[in-house]
């Protein structure tokens, strides 16, 4: 059975779905994540908002500009405006992460 770390990347996701579903081939299964992560991206370029229930939603949230400080010289900078994309988690998901606790990692370990 495949065993999650403390991060979970692309390849992790790969892997553990197309040992999960024996009918998918690890091409298969690689071939739809991209495609799957890659609408969800042009999407959000877009300025569309995504939402999963039960999971959560993407949307873009705008940054206004500002002005900054350089920590080396100290002289003001100005910041310019932003659009970062932003998660929202559904309450599924909130209150399955909240029922699983982390355990306590073993001192042999």
């Amino acid at each position: 059975m495949f065993q999650f770390k403390n991060t979970m990347t692309r390849s992790d996701l790969v892997t553990h779905l197309s040992e999960r579903f024996a009918q998918l081939t690890q091409r298969d299964t690689e071939f739809a994540v991209k495609t799957i992560l890659d609408a969800m991206s042009d999407a959000l370029a877009r300025g569309h908002r995504i939402e999963i229930r039960g999971f959560g939603s993407f949307s873009i949230n705008r940054r206004p500009p500002r002005m900054g400080r350089n920590p080396r010289s100290g002289e003001q900078v100005l910041i310019p405006e932003k659009l970062v994309p932003h998660f929202k988690p559904g309450k599924a998901l909130r209150e399955a992460v909240d029922t699983r606790l982390p355990v306590a990692e073993d001192a042999t370990n």
